[in-house]
């Protein structure tokens, strides 16, 4: 078995592309429309999705936003520089809610930003992606 994918839903398709590709850097790899059942799908991701994990972003049409539930956290990427990249997503366009720095209780550098529905996207440096936030 293996991770295939995050499904999340937007209130705007062609936003939440342009953030995740333009803002993040990911590949637009398919999309579908279901007119009958009202619903768009797009799938993103920095490798195809026979090589790793990507997300669906999801429209359900006429629906310009939800509300964040408390069970769900945040996506987290590994990045080479937490601090560079929260000033190329600034640049791009994109929110930065946490500058980059340790995390409480330990030393990875970690940071937030946010995507225009709301979802918080977490960056860690690389060098400690795999390991315990806490280490």
């Amino acid at each position: 078995m293996r991770l295939l994918h995050t499904m999340i839903r937007v209130g705007d398709m062609q936003r939440a592309i342009k953030f995740y590709t333009e803002v993040l850097g990911m590949k637009l790899l398919r999309t579908s429309q279901n007119t009958e059942y009202k619903y768009d799908l797009a799938f993103v991701g920095y490798t195809d999705e026979s090589e790793g994990a990507v997300i669906e972003l999801t429209y359900n049409y006429g629906v310009e936003s939800y509300e964040m539930g408390t069970a769900f956290g945040h996506l987290a990427l590994g990045v080479d520089n937490v601090a560079q990249t929260c000033e190329d997503i600034r640049h791009a366009g994109g929110k930065v809610v946490r500058e980059a720095g340790p995390v409480k209780g330990g030393s990875t550098i970690i940071a937030f930003v946010e995507d225009p529905d709301g979802y918080k996207i977490e960056l860690i440096e690389s060098k400690h992606a795999g390991q315990g936030l806490g280490n």
